[in-house]
């Protein structure tokens, strides 16, 4: 399948807004790997199709889930939106037609980050952070230009403004992203 026929399949799928915002992921996911050296259309693919999965209710994700032998965390059954992430890379394999590992790494660690992510990996968790749709979270200036510059020290300051935005409404903070924060910031 190819990158316009993605397109056109998630524009039916995706609320006007969420397909918006994946264009928009699109669009930077491919600028950061210009900048930084890599392959623009594997990155384009993964900031696309990063939220393929948005479209489905809770039982449609736990169905997926339990078919697929996901594994669900706590805090993924008390706030079953962070399962679009895992859900997603299903979605991808499946009727996206993605093969690529790396690509459906991308998607599936998009919202928490994990330890170690490869440069694809990176780029997709910041693109979906800094797309030109996203409303003014803290810092987004200096966020946008430290993606463009360093990719882990981007890492670390997204992660360190969601967690304490996280934390001051009393929200739940995913294990993998307290992980990936420890991991990224004793670099």
């Amino acid at each position: 399948m190819t990158r316009s026929e993605m397109r056109e399949h998630l524009e039916k799928k995706l609320s006007n807004h969420r397909f918006e915002h994946s264009l928009g992921v699109e669009y930077t996911a491919a600028c950061l790997a210009m900048v930084h050296g890599m392959d623009v259309e594997r990155a384009a693919i993964a900031g696309l199709l990063h939220d393929c999965a948005k479209y489905m209710d809770k039982e449609e994700k736990l169905k997926v889930c339990k078919k697929y032998q996901l594994s669900v965390s706590d805090v993924e059954k008390k706030n079953t939106e962070l399962l679009h992430a895992k859900v997603g890379c299903v979605v991808a394999r499946k009727k996206y037609e993605i093969q690529d590992e790396e690509i459906l790494s991308a998607i599936m660690y998009h919202t928490t980050g994990k330890p170690e992510m490869t440069d694809l990996e990176k780029i997709v968790f910041i693109a979906d952070y800094i797309e030109p749709n996203r409303k003014k979270l803290q810092d987004m200036e200096q966020i946008r230009k430290e993606a463009f510059q360093n990719l882990d020290e981007c890492i670390v300051h997204i992660l360190k403004n969601t967690i304490n935005y996280l934390k001051k409404n009393e929200m739940i903070v995913d294990d993998m992203s307290l992980k990936t924060y420890d991991y990224y910031t004793a670099q």
